[in-house]
């Protein structure tokens, strides 16, 4: 999932609308969805990001970044 130039234009301008003057239900769930994907985009984007990080070590050796899940 990506978001486009004109996803999140349409985020802002419903953002603005929200703060000039309101919006209707169909906005407001709208722009819910909207949000939701672009952080799940985003939280993709980071994810994709950590999974590819190497870490040289002291010795010179460098291993993949691990996970710290409890």
């Amino acid at each position: 999932m990506s978001v486009t130039d004109e996803t999140i234009a349409r985020i802002n301008e419903l953002y603005r609308k929200s703060k000039n003057e309101g919006l209707t239900n169909e906005e407001a769930m709208e722009q819910a969805q909207l949000r939701k994907e672009y952080v799940q985009a985003m939280h993709n984007n980071l994810r994709g990001i950590l999974d590819n990080v190497e870490v040289q070590n002291p010795d010179g050796s460098i291993e993949k970044l691990k996970s710290k899940k409890k």
